[in-house]
């Protein structure tokens, strides 16, 4: 413990970052095939999809909170696939270090848990939604189910002053970018942050090069024009660039996730849903965990394994990872 009482940071890398928060993608499955991210066909029907099994990742949250991790998030693919997903947030919550339980979810399912996800504990929820159009939501995901992901969203709305609620908004050039004011309505009417995001070459072969993608300058400047009286205010790591505006209950961020570099602020880990320790999200290989955790490791030597992962964590993650095979997010576990 130091002088102010507050545990160490244990896992640090090679240039002094240290890394105290962990996302645990809990499946590669999806219910959506949006096109920024998973093809319909990206994986045949029947094949078996290997995935970390309930007491594996509280096993994993249990040697990250004791190695200085404070935060946890779920996410996936759509961690509300998982039936366990509740029992998994309370767990994470109840192990000491972890001060933050939070998931990522595209909305669809959420109308079965969120009540149960708020008894267990859960701390906040980035919703992604890219559009409120029914035919463009169904040309982006390939599925019509807009209505509910939409009465989800304002059941989510009810939790806004217990939760930290963030919507996740892709901004597509020619495709949603129409739509900025209408997100920006829901900072108006709800304490939520709406975070206006880049494309990442992560699309499974989509539609990376086919001139779709918005950088944060062009965003900054057409919400610039659509709110003139938009007031900055000091964010931090990728929302560093974040925004209020008069009489509005919430903000709006801009996420540059593609033009903008945050290596040498980067706190994160990711374990992916096959059980890999990925220190970067360019990293190409990782470090295999599940064979350790199926082998009944003690928690030293998993824990030497987390480090072994942070001890090749790259400077420049986007410079180091230039050739790596783009890939679908939901492998990465975004």
């Amino acid at each position: 413990m130091g002088e102010t009482g507050e545990k160490k940071p244990v896992l640090v890398d090679r240039y002094n970052r240290h890394v105290d928060y962990a996302r645990i993608s809990v499946t590669s499955r999806c219910n959506l095939r949006c096109v920024y991210c998973m093809r319909e066909g990206h994986r045949r029907p029947g094949v078996p999809v290997e995935e970390l099994h309930y007491r594996e990742i509280c096993r994993i949250v249990e040697v990250l909170g004791g190695s200085g991790v404070r935060k946890v998030r779920f996410t996936g693919g759509e961690p509300l696939l998982r039936d366990d997903i509740v029992d998994l947030v309370r767990y994470a919550k109840s192990v000491d270090g972890i001060e933050t339980v939070v998931l990522t979810t595209n909305g669809v399912l959420l109308d079965r848990s969120l009540d149960m996800l708020v008894e267990a504990g859960l701390d906040g929820i980035n919703f992604s939604l890219d559009t409120f159009d029914a035919d463009r939501y169904a040309a982006i995901t390939r599925r019509n189910l807009l209505p509910g992901v939409l009465a989800n969203l304002e059941s989510l709305f009810r939790y806004a002053d217990v939760l930290r609620v963030k919507i996740n908004v892709l901004l597509l050039r020619g495709i949603n970018s129409s739509e900025l004011t209408d997100f920006g309505e829901l900072a108006r009417k709800q304490p939520v942050t709406v975070r206006l995001m880049e494309l990442m070459p992560f699309d499974d072969h989509q539609i990376w090069r086919t001139g779709k993608f918005m950088g944060a300058d062009k965003i900054f400047e057409k919400l610039g024009n659509i709110y003139p009286v938009l007031k900055s205010m000091r964010g931090h790591a990728t929302e560093h660039f974040s925004f209020s505006l008069p009489g509005y209950r919430g903000k709006v961020a801009i996420i540059p996730a593609f033009t903008r570099n945050f290596c040498s602020q980067c706190n994160r880990l990711r374990i992916t849903s096959s059980g890999r320790i990925m220190s970067c999200l360019y990293s190409r290989n990782g470090i295999d965990l599940l064979k350790a955790l199926r082998e009944r490791t003690d928690t030293g030597q998993l824990r030497l394994l987390f480090q072994q992962a942070i001890d090749m964590k790259p400077k420049d993650g986007r410079e180091a990872g230039e050739a790596v095979p783009r890939t679908s997010m939901s492998e990465i576990g975004g």
